[in-house]
């Protein structure tokens, strides 16, 4: 069985069309660009994510385990709560 991607991409004339029949791929929270104004848009910048690296770690079962009971994803929201320590950590908190 193959493995659907978890990263799709669309140009701007596939989302308008998805749109047209009611399947927006847009996250429904999520802000239209022509929303957020002239000063959101000053201030704006490019900031491109940071490559991965490998590695071979040992966890305790019940925390990885506690991790996949919330679904796909495990690893990535584990990798967020990492960043979110390391990002509090610079900040002092």
């Amino acid at each position: 069985m193959k493995k659907k991607p978890t990263i799709v991409r669309y140009t701007l004339s596939e989302v308008e069309a998805l749109r047209k029949r009611g399947e927006d791929p847009t996250l429904r929270h999520a802000p239209r660009a022509e929303s957020l104004g002239a000063e959101f848009w000053k201030s704006a910048r490019v900031v491109m994510p940071t490559g991965k690296t490998s590695v071979h770690l040992r966890l305790d079962r019940d925390v990885v385990e506690w991790f996949k009971a919330h679904g796909k994803g495990h690893l990535t929201r584990m990798n967020a709560v990492l960043r979110a320590f390391v990002d509090a950590q610079k900040r002092g908190v």
